[in-house]
């Protein structure tokens, strides 16, 4: 069942909920919500703030039981942070912070839990809590029989936002279905079972969605998606899906996913450990499916287009090759050398085919290079671009909403890398080095002139760890930020 969020405006110290949080800085005494059940407790927080029990470092946790004058039976306490710094309080931090309380909460069951993180916090905070406190609550534990996190039926928000809260509540929702569909278990998320969970959405969310099988993957001349294909028993598919906000002439955003299903590597065969959390290969294209529904559940003013090309990367009998020249459905010819490179091959059409549809600007998401994770650790994700004015404003709306990404460049010297001497380029740059880079200018041959700007989130995608914020397994990154950029189209 979907958990119940509504915006409430009683006293923390009224509410009727089986907990309530309320949100303590780092750098100043209890404050509003917390500064009430400070008094209501006769200044037990601050007493144990004195104690230095409990510091306010965000995502912090700090749980009182049974207060006197707190009509809940549990407090949870978590740190803000150091509120005082500039800026104020961030809204990454915002959603780490009720992120945080709802997984501690999520770990025994109840039924209703009431956020007081801030009186005074403006819409935007409040959306972000709000989408934390939704996206905290889940985990990855699908198909235990016994399970580890129990989302609450109701989460009551005091703030006088309702606006904000519902729409927190959209962005928290989109944030789950990403992290589910890269949760889900490769023998149930294939192909063919990822595009009907695509045309579900679309039915409910008012979308335009059009499925191609491998028949018209093979009409479309879509060879490179269709190689990659050819190892698996599972056929392919290209799903595309229209969100028509805006006036038919206005301009289209694309945005593009990788969907690889599960990724063996194909003859290049990945180790048993590196295919291990290979079921999330398709995070880009639950990354395009959630933001398109969070989009048109918005009534953004916008047109957008999403496509993700779907696929597995097996290594049966018609597995394609090394050395095999592949000619994509631009008319380029690319040279095979290492079949683990696959996911460029992947997005090479569904990038052709999203030029076809005629978008103003292009962003890709991709699982794509460990290059990335070389480079940029686990929790940020790179961009790369052709068109500076355009990736500058991708960066600013993660900024706005949190999520952690950084600029490589794109040097003319990387195109050297992919030339082939019997194709038009290759699929592998030269040796290891640069490999994300390499791999981004493979991309950009299939753009044209399109502003375009590719998201490697092979870090950031799927945690092997669990956060305080989160649980192991997919994140949803990527999410909020795509939102944000559609909020900002002109």
């Amino acid at each position: 069942m979907p958990i119940k969020i509504r915006s409430i405006k009683t006293s923390v110290t009224e509410t009727e909920a089986d907990a309530v949080v309320v949100g303590l800085s780092a750098d100043s005494a209890p404050a509003g919500p917390a500064a009430e059940v400070d008094k209501a407790t006769d200044g037990l927080i601050s007493r144990i703030v004195e104690s230095k029990e409990f510091t306010g470092k965000i995502c912090e946790i700090m749980p009182i039981w049974g207060a006197a004058g707190v009509n809940a039976p549990q407090v949870l306490v978590v740190g803000l942070g150091d509120a005082g710094a500039a800026g104020g309080l961030k809204s990454d931090v915002a959603f780490r912070a009720a992120a945080a309380a709802s997984r501690h909460l999520a770990a025994k069951q109840h039924g209703r839990v009431a956020f007081f993180l801030g009186d005074d916090w403006s819409a935007g905070l409040v959306e972000s809590g709000v989408a934390g406190a939704m996206a905290g609550c889940h985990g990855q534990d699908l198909y235990r029989e016994k399970k580890k996190s129990f989302p609450p039926d109701e989460i009551l928000w005091a703030d006088g936002k309702p606006a904000a809260v519902e729409s927190g509540q959209v962005l928290g929702q989109s944030v789950n279905l990403a992290q589910r569909l890269v949760n889900e278990p490769p023998d149930r998320i294939y192909p063919e079972s990822f595009a009907q969970a695509a045309v579900e959405v679309a039915g409910r969310s008012g979308l335009e969605v059009d499925v191609w099988d491998k028949q018209r993957l093979e009409a479309e001349r879509c060879g490179a998606l269709l190689a990659v294909s050819q190892g698996s028993t599972r056929e392919p598919r290209l799903v595309i899906l229209r969100y028509r906000g805006a006036k038919a002439d206005a301009p289209t955003l694309g945005l593009v996913g990788k969907g690889v299903t599960f990724d063996s590597g194909g003859l290049s065969i990945k180790t048993s450990e590196g295919m291990q959390t290979m079921k999330c290969d398709m995070a880009g294209a639950a990354t395009v499916l959630a933001t398109i529904e969070a989009i048109a559940r918005l009534k953004l003013p916008i047109n957008v287009t999403g496509l993700v090309g779907l696929t597995e990367n097996m290594t049966g009998a018609g597995a394609y090759k090394l050395g095999d020249v592949l000619t994509a459905r631009s008319g380029k010819t690319i040279e095979v050398l290492n079949t683990d490179a696959e996911g460029r091959l992947v997005l090479a059409d569904v990038l052709d085919v999203a030029v076809g549809e005629g978008v103003a600007k292009i962003i890709d998401l991709a699982t794509l290079t460990g290059s990335c994770v070389v480079a940029l650790g686990l929790e940020v994700a790179g961009l790369m671009t052709n068109d500076q004015a355009w990736c500058d404003r991708v960066a600013e709306a993660a900024g706005a909403v949190g999520e952690l990404v950084w600029q490589l460049p794109m040097f003319e010297l990387f195109d050297e890398q992919i030339q082939s001497d019997v194709a038009d380029i290759k699929n592998i740059g030269e040796g290891r080095w640069g490999g994300a880079i390499t791999a981004a200018k493979f991309l950009e041959q299939f753009v044209g002139e399109v502003p375009w700007t590719h998201i490697d989130i092979a870090g950031p995608a799927f945690r092997e760890k669990p956060k305080p914020w989160c649980d192991a397994g997919g994140s949803g990154v990527m999410v909020r930020t795509l939102v944000e950029v559609a909020r900002q189209w002109e």
